[in-house]
């Protein structure tokens, strides 16, 4: 080949293969080979035995290979095989070979025709040979034969598959010369997993046995099933031959008369035959391989650095040290709080773009999803009049009432103050769900230690779940505290205020009796800083706080008027200069929360169409 460094190829992959077969696994790494398929006797074996130049196979009717064998070409001063399973032993003899591969595979597969994916690993050292790494797979059958299981086609077609649907493996598709090309069994799997012919080497066996008068011409010149890499024909013993020993250097000179003097292959002798279908196939997977390389190290590399990562993690982890033990578990306890802390606080060195999670969502339910849950409360007004008529007369028995009873009020906002409940609890549930999913989230760090990781999710989860009782208990008593009394003396409550307006305004004395100078003098102020009181009724008034991005300084304030009309907002208290003004078609009003002990006061304007 000339090439020195492109020689050490083949052998450099064989090391590889190796490895993988002594710890039983492939790490996710597909190694560049060559995997011969084919059909049962279509002559796999003895075009494998053609290029050792020895009888080394095991040979006979039905199923024979039922392992692959994983067959490294060494080419070698001496002439000698190995087996991985026999680490140290070099066979001479290659009888011996023969009676190791049978019994290493009934090992595995046992007496009767069973099959196993476990492959074995020869290499024949020979002068004869050229570097070259081939994988005899088992051969396709129809019909389960013996003892064989019913399935066994479907076993051996589902243990080809886990070779060739490899982009990295080259299909060596074998079919025999006496048998129509269309009915191929080796070429129709091929076609399956490379249905452009790019991987796939067509070997023709058994010219010699074709019908008089036909030949394969037109196969071996690629014009009937085209394949990129082209078809070889080979012309093997036959059973006479291999019982009467025949010797294979003399079985490969009698192959190159025979396509020297046959009319239909003359011109084509040169590419054909056992010598050059070995030339072949070690350019074909040198070539094969340098071109799979700089993937398979990239891979490579890549697992390399993912497992010295993991490999870190386990730094300081010395079984026998109890103090080690106790110093890892610390700081592993104390990492779950800091990454906990960074979720909730949303200072995380990971911020995660594809959702909320942590922090954010708890904001979200308290600022998003608990006020839409309190607009959502619904009462039907017609329904709230039947009910507020019914308290009232219930209030007065037996008797007609004159003026409008305090217990029926009350009974009435009562039953409305209650309906927060429902909601409350909710937001509750939520926050504590996202809590726990948090949980979940900072504990994948202990995946390595799983009973650790389960400890800490729940002593961490029982606790949440125990102040989760708590906090409703809390919230209750605030809706209860509300229950209690209800002071219809504050700032806030409109009816009492606008009552005394209205009275004012028409020079009749405020309702309640108590015309207390305390009362007439707030109830002037109110009026004072109302303007036009007869002609809109104001409901709220204020200054408002807007955020909007564009304005320069993000958010400013004004002096807002919200009156059963519309929202209109002024520069300034005086109301002179106005702003903005939002008219409120069919839009209501609703008090969303207010703090406990905060006189700030927040409000919701809905569309009840929608």
């Amino acid at each position: 080949m000339g090439n020195r460094g492109m020689e050490d190829l083949i052998p450099l992959i064989n090391k590889l293969q190796d490895a993988f077969s002594s710890i039983g696994q492939s790490c996710n790494l597909d190694l560049p080979q060559i995997a011969v398929v084919g059909g049962q006797s279509a002559g796999k074996s003895s075009v494998l035995e053609n290029f050792v130049g020895r009888d080394f196979l095991p040979r006979g009717s039905g199923i024979v290979t039922r392992r692959p064998l994983i067959l490294q070409l060494v080419n070698n001063k001496a002439e000698y095989a190995e087996f991985l399973h026999c680490k140290g032993k070099k066979f001479v003899d290659f009888d011996e070979v023969r009676s190791e591969i049978e019994a290493e595979t009934d090992r595995i597969t046992g007496s009767n025709k069973g099959i196993s994916p476990i492959p074995i690993n020869l290499r024949v050292y020979s002068p004869h040979v050229l570097n070259l790494t081939l994988i005899d797979l088992p051969g396709m059958t129809k019909v389960a034969v013996g003892d064989q299981p019913q399935d066994i086609e479907h076993q051996i077609r589902d243990m080809l598959m886990q070779f060739i649907t490899k982009e990295s493996c080259l299909i060596l598709a074998v079919t025999p010369a006496n048998t129509d090309l269309a009915n191929s069994d080796a070429l129709k799997i091929a076609k399956e997993v490379d249905p452009q012919g790019l991987r796939t080497i067509g070997v023709i066996t058994k010219l010699d046995l074709m019908d008089e008068g036909t030949d394969a011409k037109d196969i071996l010149e690629n014009k009937l099933l085209p394949l990129r890499r082209g078809y070889i024909g080979v012309v093997n013993r036959s059973q006479k031959d291999i019982d009467g020993k025949k010797d294979i250097r003399a079985a490969l000179a009698a192959e190159r008369k025979f396509f020297l003097s046959h009319p239909a292959y003359r011109h084509i002798a040169e590419r054909m035959g056992t010598p050059h279908l070995q030339k072949a196939l070690n350019q074909q997977l040198t070539n094969h391989i340098r071109d799979t390389l700089p993937g398979l190290r990239s891979k490579l590399q890549s697992q390399l650095l993912s497992l010295e990562k993991e490999v870190e993690e386990y730094k300081n982890f010395r079984p026998d040290d109890p103090t080690r033990k106790t110093k890892a578990l610390l700081q592993m306890v104390q990492q779950f709080g800091v990454d906990f802390e960074k979720c909730i606080e949303g200072s995380g060195d990971q911020v995660d773009t594809n959702e909320l999670s942590g922090g954010a969502k708890i904001n979200r339910i308290f600022h998003e999803r608990f006020p839409f849950e309190l607009v959502k409360i619904v009462f039907d007004e017609k329904e709230l009049r039947r009910e507020i008529s019914h308290a009232i007369k219930n209030v007065h028995g037996v008797r007609t009432g004159l003026f409008t009873p305090d217990l029926a009020f009350e009974a009435i906002v009562k039953k409305q103050i209650v309906k927060l409940k429902t909601p409350c609890l909710k937001c509750i549930d939520l926050v504590i769900q996202e809590l726990i999913n948090t949980v979940r989230q900072c504990t994948n760090k202990l995946n390595s230690y799983p009973r650790l990781r389960e400890e800490t999710e729940r002593i961490v989860t029982t606790h949440v779940r125990e102040r989760e009782g708590k906090t409703k208990d809390q919230v209750l008593l605030l809706i209860d505290i509300e229950l209690s009394y209800i002071n219809t003396n504050h700032e806030d409550f409109i009816g009492f205020a606008n009552l005394d307006y209205r009275r004012l305004d028409d020079g009749s004395p405020p309702g309640y009796g108590n015309n207390s100078a305390q009362q007439r003098n707030t109830a002037a102020n109110k009026k004072r800083a109302i303007p036009n009181q007869g002609e809109i009724l104001v409901i709220r008034k204020g200054w408002l706080t807007i955020n909007i991005s564009i304005m320069k300084g993000g958010s400013k304030e004004y002096w807002f008027v919200l009156t059963a009309e519309s929202l209109s907002w002024y520069k300034d208290e005086e109301e002179k200069e106005k702003k903005y003004m939002l008219p409120l078609d069919n839009l209501k009003i609703r008090d969303v929360e207010k703090g406990f002990m905060s006189t700030k006061h927040i409000f919701a304007i809905f569309n009840t169409e929608q």
